[in-house]
């Protein structure tokens, strides 16, 4: 480890058991999980994960059957991530002034309660839209917290070096669940109907809550007691903005999600009325998006100790620009399954690397802020790009939403790429 680093960094990498440097490609492939505690949390995370990609395939479903409209599944969309946008930089200031695993646990019991009510009330026959919509927003609300505090938990519990691995086998968890969750949803709901979808998510909640009681976590050091958090909060963006890397990386996750996820919200739109889908077919279309976003993840994993990251992840950038262009335009099921395996392959490895690069740029005692102002420009363009896709497909056409969004994003990475910008470039964190 640099010299250079805080010393906060120094004494917390000398509190966590070190073990012995990963040998063969294999393992440095999976070297992260060579660390008992990121082990824990990754196989909760990845249950809990698994249960939430179920609630969230029958959730679109039954408000795609409950309205029919585009526009309100993008509000549904925008009130489970909307409150990212609200609630998000506070997270990050509570991140950095308490436990960071105790916000998780409080969050996972919060999401837990909301789960097992929708079920309640889908299995009761008494569900309304503006409860699915009151329940997402909550689940959202509870998320907000519990992301900073999550995603700055993870560079604590692996060496420095192996942080970009651990950001990618991260993405793994979650993409391998977006496989696992839809198969098993797809079943549940055609089987035994979305109530069951949402209560094995409520019950997947209980992983991650074990794994959170299990693992224990570094000490950093005491932030001062006397400031406020609004002036904790400008720091975190006086030092985002303070550093050109943290703002332009900052922009680009949030051009990417804003224009890029459409193309998860809207696929029970594609499945349907393009190629005259059921629940089962709408599975496999989101299994096979999470398979590509799997395989990216252990490519992204085996090369986590490459140079040029933020080129690669440009590069990555423009080739999901064209694929989504390409997926809006198809009319063909199997050229779209194709399509749609290559485009997750290649976000998985833009969202992975943009995110690596922003922790190794980033010190422990600032990470709570400065990873929830990303999250507010990653998460937040999420809702936005929703809304702004679910009226033009409503006013127009799911093609002519997913097109519009695939060009204005390959231009965004192609005016990165031709002003040859640089992220690797003075990467140790400032204090």
């Amino acid at each position: 480890m640099s010299a250079s680093l805080p010393q906060e960094e120094a004494n917390e990498s000398q509190a966590r058991c070190e073990p012995p440097p990963p040998q063969g490609a294999l393992a440095r492939t999976f070297s992260a999980l060579r660390y008992r505690e990121f082990r824990l949390l990754w196989i909760g995370a990845f249950l809990s994960t698994t249960g939430t990609w179920m609630q969230t395939l029958a959730q679109g479903w039954v408000v795609l059957n409950m309205t029919n409209s585009p526009l309100l599944l993008g509000v549904d969309a925008f009130l489970s991530t909307g409150p990212m946008l609200i609630f998000s930089l506070f997270g990050g200031v509570v991140a950095d002034r308490l436990e960071r695993r105790k916000i998780m646990l409080a969050s996972q019991y919060l999401q837990m309660t909301f789960a097992f009510v929708l079920a309640a009330l889908i299995w009761s026959k008494r569900v309304k839209v503006w409860h699915i919509f009151l329940l997402s927003f909550l689940t959202g609300s509870a998320q907000s917290f519990s992301g900073p505090a999550y995603i700055s938990l993870l560079p604590l519990l692996v060496k420095r070096e192996d942080v970009p691995n651990a950001i990618a086998m991260n993405s793994m968890q979650f993409n391998l669940a977006r496989v696992i969750g839809p198969i098993l949803a797809g079943i549940a709901l055609s089987t035994w109907g979305a109530a069951v979808c949402f209560g094995l998510n409520g019950v997947s909640f209980i992983a991650v809550i074990v794994a959170l009681m299990l693992i224990q976590t570094p000490m950093i050091n005491a932030r001062n007691a006397d400031s406020s958090i609004l002036d904790e909060m400008k720091a975190g963006f006086h030092f985002v903005f303070s550093r050109k890397t943290l703002l332009v990386l900052t922009f680009l996750a949030f051009a990417g999600t804003f224009l890029g996820m459409p193309i998860v919200t809207f696929l029970p739109v594609v499945a349907k009325s393009i190629f005259g889908l059921q629940a089962r077919g709408y599975a496999w279309m989101m299994t096979t998006y999470g398979l590509g976003s799997v395989t990216g993840a252990l490519i992204i994993a085996a090369t986590s100790h490459a140079a040029k990251k933020g080129k690669i992840a440009l590069e990555l950038q423009l080739a999901f620009a064209c694929l989504l262009t390409g997926f809006a335009f198809s009319r063909s099921l199997p050229l779209s399954l194709v399509i749609s395996f290559f485009a997750g392959m290649c976000i998985v490895g833009v969202i992975s690397l943009y995110s690596s690069l922003v922790q190794l740029a980033t010190s422990d005692s600032m990470r709570g802020r400065v990873m929830s102002i990303f999250m507010l420009a990653f998460r937040g363009g999420m809702p936005l790009g929703n809304l702004l896709a679910g009226y033009v497909a409503q006013r127009w056409s799911i093609t002519a939403a997913l097109a519009m969004n695939g060009i204005l994003l390959a231009i965004v990475a192609v005016v990165f790429i031709a002003r040859r910008t640089r992220f690797d470039e003075n990467l140790a964190p400032a204090a």
